[in-house]
């Protein structure tokens, strides 16, 4: 019976997982990468567009991508930081030299 009751648990939080991995819970998170997204695609010397990946989960944008030189990488987590609703920038973007 405790088996039971630990699958359905397990199960519940799937659920609210699968959920959330979608637009419905991840609305405000989906405008937030793409206001990110729309800032950085305005800044050309950020490489070619999208070498930069943006994702947000709950308000937490995540940059992954290579650049050429740290300052692009530097210059991508100012960038995102400005936009609408971002919390906090985690920068994973590795530079190619």
């Amino acid at each position: 019976m405790g088996s039971a009751l630990i699958l359905a648990g397990a199960l519940a939080g799937c659920a609210t997982y699968d959920k959330c991995g979608t637009a419905d819970c991840g609305s405000g998170d989906a405008k937030v990468t793409a206001n990110v997204r729309a800032l950085i695609d305005q800044h050309p010397d950020l490489g070619a567009p999208n070498s930069i990946d943006v994702q947000t989960v709950s308000n937490v944008v995540y940059l992954n991508g290579t650049v050429s030189e740290g300052l692009e990488s530097r210059e991508a987590e100012s960038v995102a930081l400005q936009a609408p609703g971002v919390a906090r920038v985690i920068n994973l973007i590795s530079v190619s030299r």
